[in-house]
């Protein structure tokens, strides 16, 4: 089958999400974002000269999942990548603030995926990538919540990669460090605010982490997802992929 698919991306109204519905459109896919808010995708469907669909989907909501993949029809590409972060230490960590944190980024990805599952199997072919995060493969202090569910779903992608294994569909995470999002962009609030640097320095504080002394850009990012749909990518499967300049080896 031909890399060029129906593309659905989950958070796709901004930052990575919207990277990599550009560089997938570029590469000839159809494309569908999803996303909470219809006016964010309604823009980012302009911004890309109305060439992709938008549908409303809570991705931690089974009802609208399930609602969200019945209207788009067939999908030979997902990528998960609706994401939320919240800083706090783990002892000032509500119940509240981490099941919705394992909500967004864990079951999230967990319901996207099994709408999927049905109709890739079935015609033999799919990709599902996971924007997953170097929050995946280390710990950060004050994001404990992020980082049990980032593990989580790279477990996830690990066990899905197996029971994928011989019915043509790969399933992988790219785990990004600090990109030049809106989540890095609410980091150095936050550190502004806390330590009373400036935001200069809290960006540098954040580029420091990686050797290459940058922030990642969210092109790169989609440079990687574009990659795994390649026709010669067939046997990458399972995989954690570290965009992040060296931090993790």
């Amino acid at each position: 089958m031909s890399t060029q698919g129906h593309a659905v991306i989950t958070g796709g109204g901004s930052g990575i999400g919207a990277a990599i519905a550009r560089r997938l459109l570029d590469d000839g896919h159809r494309i569908t974002l999803m996303g909470r808010s219809l006016e964010r995708l309604q823009a980012q469907q302009r911004q890309l000269g109305g060439k992709v669909a938008v549908q409303v989907c809570d991705v931690g909501d089974e009802a609208s999942v399930a609602s969200a993949f019945a209207a788009v029809g067939q999908v030979d590409i997902l990528v998960n990548n609706a994401g939320q972060v919240e800083t706090a230490p783990l002892a000032k960590t509500s119940l509240e603030t981490w099941q919705r944190l394992l909500n967004v980024n864990l079951t999230g990805t967990f319901l996207c995926s099994r709408a999927v599952l049905p109709g890739m199997t079935q015609q033999g072919f799919g990709r599902i990538v996971n924007v997953a995060s170097t929050a995946a493969l280390k710990g950060y202090a004050y994001v404990a919540a992020y980082c049990a569910a980032k593990h989580g779903v790279l477990g996830l992608t690990r066990a899905l990669a197996l029971e994928m294994s011989r019915k043509g569909v790969t399933v992988n995470a790219v785990c990004p460090g600090y990109t030049e999002t809106e989540i890095v962009a609410q980091a150095v609030e936050t550190i502004t605010a806390k330590t009373g640097r400036t935001a200069e320095a809290a960006r540098a504080e954040l580029a420091a982490v990686n050797p290459q002394g940058r922030l990642i850009q969210p092109e790169e990012v989609a440079a990687t997802v574009a990659w795994l749909l390649q026709p010669g990518s067939g046997s990458i499967t399972g995989q954690a992929i570290a965009i992040a300049g060296g931090e993790i080896m």
